[in-house]
């Protein structure tokens, strides 16, 4: 099995963020790989890994990184293939990391996510891969379906719930 999409974090430290981009691909059924890379402490690894993604077939690349947060955009100078930057919460609430990965010169374009938010790293990886996969695509429909009968079941629940001057 090749990987389709490729999860990279500066450090090992940044796991427990990136772990949800994992389970939501695994969930999915995408087959992806998982290194760390550091823009900072391993450059021409980086650069050999941006540089030759696309050869193996790599199509969406999702980099997480905190404080300075280079990687997403390094790696983003360096390939065609899309990329997903998730800013780590390391420092300065993470405001550090967003506005590192947000603030690409143009023609170097890198789609952030929130502050650890892996998780829809992951899902948006998915509706890229969907638009040419059909059984992506439908795992990306089924999975939005599955939130909205989570809001269903909680106003349902909700109707249980009984005070004296609850109107509903």
């Amino acid at each position: 099995m090749e990987p389709k999409v490729s999860i990279i974090m500066g450090s090992t430290s940044d796991l427990p963020v990136m772990e949800k981009a994992a389970q939501i691909l695994n969930d999915f059924r995408i087959s992806f790989e998982m290194n760390a890379l550091s823009a900072h402490r391993t450059p021409e690894e980086v650069e050999i890994f941006a540089k030759g993604a696309a050869g193996r077939g790599i199509k969406v690349i999702i980099a997480g990184a905190g404080m300075a947060a280079h990687l997403p955009g390094v790696i983003a100078a360096m390939t065609p293939i899309p990329i997903i930057g998730v800013p780590i919460k390391a420092s300065l609430d993470g405001l550090d990391s967003v506005f590192s990965i947000l603030q690409m010169p143009p023609g170097i374009p890198v789609a952030t996510v929130s502050i650890n938010g892996a998780q829809n790293a992951g899902i948006l990886a998915a509706q890229i891969l969907g638009i040419c996969d059909a059984d992506v695509f439908k795992a990306t429909v089924d999975y939005k379906e599955s939130l909205k009968q989570k809001i269903v079941k909680a106003n349902l629940d909700l109707e249980e719930i009984k005070y004296d001057y609850k109107t509903n």
